[in-house]
């Protein structure tokens, strides 16, 4: 596991995660696009426009009404099986690219985003790829990362929110 990096030269602030994963590209990319495998380690489900992952395909991203009533619109905007898939995630953009690595995978997430929201991805997406990896989080594991990740990320862009309104998840 590496510690989620800042950019913050461009435009929009730009968050990028990275994990070694035991499985090849073929089946992470599994993992990134078929439903049942998504709902193992992904913060909500992903409706496919048409069910097909193609560049300009619609997405919904509802989430689970118990964590939060919130329901994200995205679209896909690259893709590249089973290597580079990205796709607009309501205002921000995902890009997970995955890379052969000893017979496994090396996967790198990238997040643009708005500057306040870097430290509260961070530790999520931390936490999804824990998942990702097979690894089970720490209860309270998010609310530890973000206190890191807001005190590093601070004072580069300012000051970094905490959860969304209407949050009912750990």
């Amino acid at each position: 596991m590496t510690e989620p990096v800042l950019n913050a030269d461009g435009p929009r602030p730009v968050i990028r995660l990275e994990r070694r994963l035991a499985d090849p590209p073929h089946v992470v990319w599994e993992a990134l696009t078929v439903p049942e495998m998504l709902a193992t380690w992904f913060p909500c489900r992903i409706v496919v426009q048409g069910e097909t992952w193609r560049v300009g395909a619609a997405l919904t991203f509802p989430f689970a009404p118990e964590v939060i009533d919130m329901t994200l619109a995205g679209e896909v905007l690259e893709l590249d099986v089973p290597h580079v898939l990205a796709y607009t995630w309501g205002p921000e953009t995902l890009r997970f690219e995955l890379f052969e690595d000893e017979g496994g995978t090396r996967v790198v997430l990238t997040d643009v985003l708005d500057a306040p929201l870097a430290a509260r991805n961070a530790a999520g997406w931390d936490d999804c790829l824990d998942r990702l990896s097979g690894a089970t989080p720490d209860k309270g594991a998010w609310r530890t990362r973000f206190q890191r990740y807001a005190s590093r990320f601070e004072p580069i862009v300012g000051h970094q929110d905490g959860p969304p309104e209407g949050y009912k998840g750990d």
